[in-house]
C-alpha cells in the first residue's frame, strides 16, 4: 500500500466531493482532500491515499467494475479490522466505514496509512544486507499468524463472521468443485495437474479430527504483509478480503505452502536474497511457541494450502485457454499450480 502509481485519480471512481461531505458528517477533518495518490495494492481493489486537515487517510473500495461479492467483501474487511483494534496483530487501523453503496457507488472504508514495504517488491538495504535481519523477518511472519490465532473471535464481535462447524470437512469438496466448474468456461481446458486426485484423497484420509475455531486471514504470505523500514518486524498484515472464522492453522499452512525451500520446487512468492530466512521446521516450531494449538499436523495444513491455492490459480489458466485472460499470464499461473501440487506431494512423502 505504500507504492504510488503515477496515474491520476479518476473522479468517476471516487467522487472526492461526495467523500468530503461524508467525512464532514463524521467530523473527519475540514477542507478539501489534497495529495490524492492511487496506491499499488493488488488488482482486485482500489486504494487511494489523500490528506485532509493535516491527517493522511487511505480509502479502500472495490474496483470500478465490481464483482458480485465486492461490496460484502469490503464490509467484511472493515468488520475484521475493527475487531483487531487494540490487539497485538499488526494491521491497518480502521478509521471509519460505509456499508451503503449509494454514497460512492460501492461499500468502502478509511484506514490509517501503513509506513512499510512489501518484501516481494524488493528488500531495503537494511533488510537485504544482513541474514540475521531476514531470519527475524521470517519469525515475525510466524509470530503475527500465531497472534491472530490467539484472539477470541467471539469476544471481539466476530460471532457469526464465519461457519466453523464442519470447516475442515468442507475444504476438499469445496475446492474440487471449484476446479470442476472451470470446465463450464468452454474451450480446451482440462485439469492437467500432477497428483490432483492423490492429494485430495490424502487430505480427506488424514484430516485432523478437531480444531479450536478462530480468525483466519486466508491469504497469508509475504505478498500480503508489510514490514517496517527500520526493523525486521511487521508493520501490518494487509488484504483481509478472505478473512473468516475457521481453523487458524490454515494460515500456518499458507506459510508452509509459499515458503521457498532448497527442494527445487518453485513457489508462488519469492524474495531475494533468501539466505538467512528460517526453515519451515523452525517456523512451525516458532508458531507453536506462540500458540496453544497442536502443530503436529502442520504438514496437512501445508498440503491443503497447496491444493486450495493451486486450484484458485488454475482458474486464470482456464480462462486464458478460453481467450478471457492473457495466455502468458495463464501459463505462468499454471506453472505455479503445478509447482504447488508437486510441493504438496513432497510434503505428503515427508509427513
Amino acid at each position: 500500500m505504500s507504492d504510488a502509481r503515477p496515474n491520476p485519480v479518476d473522479p468517476s471512481v471516487v467522487d472526492v466531493d461526495v467523500l468530503a461531505g461524508w467525512m464532514d458528517a463524521r467530523n473527519l477533518g475540514v477542507g478539501p482532500l489534497t495529495d490524492l495518490t492511487p496506491l499499488a495494492g493488488g488488482t482486485q481493489n482500489l486504494l487511494l491515499r489523500f490528506v485532509r486537515d493535516d491527517r493522511t487517510y487511505v480509502l479502500r473500495r472495490p474496483p470500478e467494475h465490481k464483482r458480485k461479492n465486492s461490496d460484502e467483501t469490503m464490509r467484511r474487511e472493515a468488520r475484521v479490522l475493527d475487531a483487531l483494534a487494540g490487539s497485538n496483530v499488526p494491521h491497518p487501523g480502521l478509521i471509519a466505514a460505509e456499508s451503503d453503496v449509494d454514497v460512492l457507488g460501492a461499500a468502502f472504508y478509511l484506514m490509517e496509512p501503513v509506513d512499510g514495504f512489501t518484501p516481494t517488491t524488493g528488500l531495503t538495504e537494511f533488510h537485504s544486507g544482513d541474514p540475521a535481519v531476514r531470519r527475524a523477518m521470517g519469525f515475525s511472519l510466524a509470530d503475527a499468524a500465531a497472534a491472530l490465532g490467539r484472539i477470541d473471535y467471539q469476544s471481539v464481535g466476530l460471532d457469526g463472521f464465519g461457519k466453523p462447524d464442519g470447516y475442515l470437512e468442507r475444504q476438499v469438496p469445496r475446492w474440487r468443485s471449484q476446479l470442476d466448474s472451470y470446465a463450464e468456461l468452454g474451450g480446451d481446458w482440462t485439469p492437467d495437474i500432477p497428483h490432483l486426485d492423490e492429494v485430495g484423497e490424502w487430505l480427506d484420509a488424514n484430516r485432523p479430527d478437531t480444531f479450536v475455531p478462530g480468525i483466519i486471514h486466508g491469504d497469508y504470505h509475504f505478498g500480503n504483509v508489510m514490514y517496517r523500514y527500520d526493523s525486521p518486524d511487521l508493520a501490518a498484515v494487509v488484504d483481509w478480503e478472505l478473512a473468516t472464522i475457521g481453523d487458524p492453522l490454515i494460515d500456518l499452512g499458507l506459510i508452509i505452502a509459499f515458503w521457498p525451500e532448497e527442494d527445487g520446487v518453485p513457489t508462488a512468492v519469492s524474495i531475494t536474497p533468501w539466505e538467512g530466512f528460517p526453515t519451515v521446521g523452525e517456523l512451525i516450531a516458532r508458531y507453536g511457541e506462540g500458540s496453544t494449538r497442536d502443530v503436529s499436523a502442520a504438514a496437512w495444513y501445508g498440503v491443503l494450502a497447496c491444493y486450495k491455492t493451486g486450484i484458485i490459480l488454475e482458474g486464470t489458466h482456464a480462462r486464458a485457454m478460453e481467450g478471457k485472460a492473457a495466455k502468458e499470464f495463464g501459463d505462468m499461473l499454471h506453472a505455479t499450480t503445478v509447482g504447488l501440487f508437486r510441493k504438496a506431494e513432497l510434503l505428503i512423502r515427508n509427513a
